[in-house]
């Protein structure tokens, strides 16, 4: 397998020590965070551990070998597109909807039956631990998350619940419910990266540029530290969750990091996405990292210790891979834009991506970004079929 998981011991010096080491039975350190002694790994039940996934196109593709076909699954794929959706949520607030672990589970479900994808993506939200935390948090319509109160002094990050394992149990039974139905087609777990979370914490809303968080960095250094430690355990606690009941790989999405540069990056905001892992790495599940406008982070954003690095649709995947240097498979990249393109544009360009990532080591197809709220979702099933008809090389 080709792994760059553990290039943050070298890379990252600034990790360790940065999670108290104090554990209790369950994994979770004295204050309610999660320590680096993780006891156990999947149990034997597990889809990894027991032949269901471990040699799926997606899994066999992640890990670098070559899947019996082209693995696919399109980011926000259970979401405003499909009728099905709308029709069960009908009524239903999105964060409720999340921790409705049936109503979860279903909209988990319908893509994989829709579209014959090879993965599930679990269906939550990003501010989902903030939520089970005890933060005061809602998705606003139009808006986006919004919180009660904005995260911005010392005080603030002070006064933060903790996460704990109880609070995930909705989480965990959703999780249960998707794989006991899922068979052989693994379910990818996620989680916010910490960047990400923060600055929703700070600006209290979504934000263009994130001003807050970046000014934080600089102004009030280790204020921004802690707020990140905290969104780092909240987020692999969130994703630890999900992998230990079942799902078969996890992805750190990093939605908002492309608003800094690589310095910053680096210094501010690599060693929390580093230590998120940390609470996964253990697991043996592969890894994925992936955010949006980041092409000149990928070697940053693999350097917190992945095994696939995710590409976003502005740098094509041949080029993406010669900046990794061909150490990691890619995940990527159809321009979502091109899904409501007539189809002789968009099948051109999906042999386009497929031809690019030909060069990495592995390749898992994806969009660029998230799934169109407008998108046809016959043309969905196309794409994926034609992709299904391309033999892997």
């Amino acid at each position: 397998m080709t792994s760059c998981r553990y290039l943050l011991g070298r890379n990252l010096g600034t990790i360790e020590g940065m999670i108290s080491s104090a554990a209790t039975s369950d994994g979770t350190a004295s204050n309610g965070t999660v320590s680096h002694t993780h006891p156990g790994s999947l149990d034997s039940g597990h889809p990894l551990m027991d032949g269901r996934t471990a040699d799926s196109p997606l899994i066999t593709a992640y890990r670098g070998g070559k899947p019996s076909r082209r693995p696919v699954w399109f980011m926000r794929q259970a979401g405003r597109s499909l009728p099905e959706y709308l029709k069960v949520r009908e009524g239903v607030a999105m964060l409720e909807s999340c921790l409705r672990p049936e109503l979860a589970s279903e909209i988990t479900l319908q893509p994989v039956r829709r579209h014959d994808v090879d993965a599930a993506i679990f269906f939550s939200d990003i501010v989902i631990p903030l939520k089970l935390a005890g933060v005061g948090v809602d998705i606003v319509p139009g808006v986006g998350p919004v919180l009660d109160k904005p995260v911005r002094t010392a005080a603030d990050v002070a006064a933060l619940p903790k996460l704990t394992w109880e609070a995930l149990e909705p989480i965990r039974e959703a999780v249960r419910l998707t794989v006991a139905q899922l068979g052989k087609t693994p379910l990818i777990g996620f989680a916010g990266a910490p960047f990400t979370l923060a600055a929703y914490m700070v600006e209290g809303k979504p934000s263009r540029d994130h001003l807050g968080p970046r000014t934080m960095m600089h102004a009030d250094p280790e204020t921004w530290q802690a707020l990140a430690n905290w969104a780092a355990d909240a987020s692999g606690l969130f994703l630890r969750a999900q992998l230990e009941a079942g799902a078969s790989a996890g992805q750190l999405f990093d939605s908002w990091a492309g608003s800094l540069g690589l310095a910053d990056y680096q210094r501010f905001v690599a060693p929390a996405s580093a230590r998120a892992l940390d609470h996964v790495r253990h697991l043996g599940a592969p890894l994925i990292h992936f955010g949006t406008g980041t092409s000149e982070l990928l070697v940053a954003m693999r350097n917190v210790g992945v095994d696939v690095v995710g590409v976003d649709y502005r740098l094509p995947l041949d080029e993406a891979n010669r900046r990794l240097g061909g150490t990691v498979p890619l995940q990527g990249n159809i321009d979502p834009a091109l899904l409501s393109a007539p189809w002789p544009v968009l099948e051109a360009h999906v042999r386009e991506v497929i031809a690019a990532g030909s060069a990495a080591p592995g390749h898992v197809l994806n969009l660029g970004h998230g799934v169109p709220p407008e998108t046809d979702p016959t043309v969905l099933t196309r794409v994926v079929e034609l992709i299904h008809s391309i033999s892997p090389e």
